[in-house]
């Protein structure tokens, strides 16, 4: 068992660069079925259900019904796992026909767009992780090399390819950082995000300040706050969307 499940010192690198198998063979032994494919899925049904604070290997191993040493047979420590888990839930983002020559850049990168919010929005944690490691996973690099070929063809200048990314999929990050944080408060509330955003909204209308105060703030809420919070949520992200778009256009349009 290579590792052995210690932590190594000073700063590490991605296990997709550090030479490992892209899968690890099947253990003979009383663990039965076991297997990496198997220990990843676990984890994202842990992570989903009960958070990244929650999660531990030892946790994971008793989910699993086997020892934490059984685990660590397959992978060596816990920071390598989590980043099996980010390349595989990479593999839900659906990507765009790159052969499509006829397709419109503005519907493929919707697309991309779109794909990368439901994954983030489906795995609250995922955010909390994108940041800490490098994500060269294969699915990973799929999805995006996929952004930059469709970017490219937009006629951004090469140069300002990364930029022009940056300005879509940041905000995509941001978005779903917020709702995930939304999610996790209304779970740990006991309540749905439509019964706490009806509660909020209970005491701010009951506050004669709220509307005296913050008139602005008051009529636009009221304007928004219409249908459930999905669906307000996915009005503003679609419109949020078009506009960073639209700036791309008129961006790539400038005289330098």
């Amino acid at each position: 068992m290579a590792g052995g499940g210690k932590q190594t010192s000073g700063p590490r690198t991605s296990v997709w660069l550090a030479g490992k198998p892209a899968s690890a063979p099947r253990r003979g032994d009383d663990q039965g079925n076991l297997d990496r494919d198997r220990i990843v899925a676990a984890t994202i049904r842990l992570l989903d259900a009960e958070g990244l604070e929650k999660f531990s290997m030892r946790r994971l191993a008793t989910e699993l019904g086997v020892t934490a040493m059984s685990v660590y047979w397959y992978v060596d420590n816990k920071d390598d796992l989590l980043e099996y888990v980010l390349d595989e839930i990479a593999g839900e983002m659906g990507l765009p026909d790159l052969s499509d020559e006829s397709a419109d850049w503005r519907d493929q990168l919707r697309v991309l767009a779109e794909a990368y919010r439901m994954t983030l929005a489906a795995h609250p944690w995922a955010p909390r992780l994108l940041g800490r490691y490098l994500n060269l996973g294969p699915r990973s690099m799929a999805y995006s090399n996929a952004t930059i070929a469709v970017m490219a063809r937009s006629g951004i200048p090469q140069d300002r390819i990364t930029g022009a990314l940056a300005a879509v999929f940041q905000f995509v990050y941001g978005f779903c950082t917020i709702e995930g944080l939304y999610k996790e408060r209304c779970r740990a509330a006991g309540v749905s995000e439509d019964e706490y955003f009806r509660d909020v909204m209970n005491v701010v209308s009951a506050s004669p300040e709220w509307t005296e105060n913050y008139r602005e703030a008051a009529e636009v809420t009221e304007s928004w706050a219409k249908g459930t919070v999905a669906e307000m949520r996915h009005r503003d992200f679609e419109y949020a969307l078009d506009l960073v778009i639209a700036g791309i256009e008129v961006m790539r349009d400038r005289p330098s």
